[in-house]
């Protein structure tokens, strides 16, 4: 029982999740958008007012005309929207999602022993500092080369090897499904934390001097501007670490952690194209073309280099000489679900047993065999996501057993 409640908050909360990452992400990219494509402005009356730049843009049968005040504006309207809940909601719905899906059975989704066999409560104490640790650093190195000369440059390759570090001590320490998500989510917290302890207390600041008449200290908006660009590069990298949950052949890679790092290197190249491409337009960047080039070429060098070898040559004939031996007298008889039996009663059982039924899943009988064929499957050949973190050591050759006895009718009779 306590797993079907587990499944349903898990459903729940990554509902809630992607919901509020849609917002968050989506004005994100707005406002990089409105930055890259303002034009300065034509009417002297906002000249006067202190524009610097203003956009006229067409949607949903409207005109509308936003417009950027250099600093602040002579005066506050009476209402003002502020953007951080966007923010503030995804980091907490995501948090919740990581704790109900890894951190509550973190022997079963965090822990692979093969890697690293600690007890549950120090798995998850390295994999919560893993948050922390990379903010704090991320913060000193904006803090200390942020306003240099050449400071955005300087914060990018050490931001950098940051992330490829922690890239590979999450692939070297977890399993590599959680290391993956715990990478993504560790950007994430950055991002919001900076929301939290950078953007929003100087946006206050800001309107805290204009109410009171006081100046307005231009550089709460430059450090505001640095964390948020900051924001929209980590965007791209963070989806690709979440999403990439379902797809075991990134994270189940010996390299894993390399494909980690040239995969969010991708989405991040990708990602300037797209900011440059706005002000490039307007004559003002040169052309962002060979970073979505760059991008795209690390993508495909991936695709090469993940690609599956045919079974024979990966692996010899003795790949195929377990699947052989279970279809030598015919591909549906008895023998090739003896055969799938032995495996399933091997690998599978502790978990889908008559003591313990994960998912409410039994593999004991040829009946719930039949029943959950599809599943089995679709976890063991597709995804490749069972056994867990591979806990009971399945080999290539039982995998292909499975696929081989349900592509030929998946018969237990």
């Amino acid at each position: 029982m306590e797993s079907y409640y587990l499944d349903w908050a898990n459903l729940l909360l990554r509902w809630v999740h992607v919901i509020t990452a849609i917002a968050w992400i989506g004005s994100s990219f707005y406002f990089v958008f409105l930055d890259s494509s303002l034009t300065p402005p034509v009417d002297e009356d906002l000249k006067k007012q202190g524009v610097s730049g203003e956009l006229w843009a067409v949607h949903g049968g409207g005109f509308y005309h936003p417009v950027k005040f250099n600093v602040s504006p002579p005066q506050l309207p009476s209402h003002l929207h502020w953007f951080y809940w966007e923010s503030y909601s995804t980091w907490l719905s995501g948090f919740a999602l990581f704790t109900v899906s890894y951190l509550w059975s973190a022997s079963t989704y965090l822990i692979d022993k093969s890697r690293m066999d600690w007890a549950p409560a120090t798995a998850i104490a390295v994999a919560l500092s893993f948050l922390l640790v990379f903010w704090l650093l991320y913060d000193l190195v904006c803090r200390v080369f942020g306003q240099r000369k050449h400071g955005d440059a300087i914060v990018g390759v050490l931001v950098f090897l940051l992330v490829c570090v922690a890239s590979w001590l999450a692939c070297h320490w977890f399993a590599g499904r959680a290391a993956f998500l715990l990478v993504g989510a560790m950007l994430a917290t950055t991002m919001s934390a900076s929301v939290f302890f950078w953007i929003i207390p100087g946006q206050k600041k800001v309107v805290a001097a204009i109410k009171a008449g006081e100046p307005v200290d231009a550089i709460h908006g430059k450090r505001g501007k640095q964390r948020s660009v900051h924001n929209t590069y980590f965007t791209l990298p963070v989806l690709f670490a979440m999403l990439s949950g379902h797809y075991s052949f990134t994270y189940s890679h010996p390299q894993n952690w390399l494909v980690l790092i040239l995969m969010m290197f991708a989405g991040a190249a990708i990602r300037q194209f797209f900011v440059m491409r706005h002000g490039y337009k307007l004559g003002r960047n040169g052309n962002p073309l060979p970073y979505a080039l760059v991008g795209l070429a690390a993508i495909v060098a991936v695709i090469v280099w993940l690609r599956p070898e045919p079974a024979l040559a990966a692996n010899g004939v003795a790949m195929n000489s377990i699947a052989d031996n279970a279809y030598s007298t015919g591909a549906t008889g008895q023998n090739s679900y003896k055969e799938l039996q032995a495996v399933l009663a091997q690998r599978c059982a502790m978990c889908h047993g008559e003591q313990v039924q994960m998912k409410n899943v039994r593999l004991d009988s040829p009946a719930n065999v039949k029943t959950h064929a599809q599943n089995i499957y679709q976890q063991v050949v597709v995804t490749k996501l069972m056994p867990m973190n591979n806990a009971t050591h399945i080999t290539d050759a039982e995998r292909l057993l499975v696929k081989q006895w349900f592509e030929a009718g998946a018969r237990t009779d």
